[in-house]
């Protein structure tokens, strides 16, 4: 069943959200936004927007996942939910999909051993009987989590969320959205991400 939620519609089961085009105003005659013009002012600007730095994490069956992420910000309060961007086609996005769950890990601002890890990609474990290396492997995970996913002992802090919905922006990310089930935090300083250039990471 689809059910229009404003300029989204809403598919398979409330999971999947897919932005419309070309809206229509309330007359029923079509609107037309005007194109973006990048300028240099506009992608100073957009690279100015802070953000934290992440290691989203996911598992499904055999296998499981991390990649580095940073475009993550709080959305609720009640219930507490996090939106976070991850750009399309990665190898996590599966993980993420099947078991409707995901971790992320916050970085501190002098943690240089995860993030030089995952700042190269990242990756995803292989099944039984395929090749793969696993990207956890020589980190301490955080024993017994409550959503059972692998979650980095030496994050300065970490949550766990249920998956809510993945949006289709129709752009070259996708958009999350989870509802946190759990987490935890340490004493330190996150790291804040400023960038020079806005239309790269």
């Amino acid at each position: 069943m689809t059910r229009t939620t404003g300029l989204c519609i809403r598919r398979k089961a409330g999971l999947i959200l897919n932005v419309l085009s070309n809206p229509r105003s309330k007359s029923g005659s079509s609107t037309q936004s005007p194109p973006t013009v990048i300028t240099p002012g506009l992608v100073s600007a957009l690279g100015k927007i802070p953000s934290g730095l992440f290691i989203l994490t996911a598992r499904h069956e055999d296998r499981r996942g991390g990649i580095l992420v940073s475009w993550v910000q709080q959305t609720c309060f009640s219930p507490p939910m996090v939106s976070l961007a991850v750009a399309k086609g990665r190898p996590i996005m599966p993980l993420i999909s099947e078991s409707r769950r995901f971790g992320l890990c916050q970085l501190a601002e002098n943690d240089k051993i995860i993030l030089r890890k995952f700042a190269s990609g990242g990756g995803v474990s292989a099944g039984s009987g395929e090749a793969g290396e696993d990207p956890f492997l020589g980190f301490e995970l955080v024993n017994d989590t409550v959503m059972g996913l692998p979650i980095l002992a030496k994050a300065l802090g970490y949550l766990e969320c249920e998956l809510t919905c993945h949006i289709d922006v129709e752009g070259d990310h996708d958009l999350f959205v989870g509802t946190i089930r759990a987490g935890n935090f340490h004493e330190g300083k996150p790291h804040v991400h400023i960038r020079e250039n806005g239309l790269k990471y």
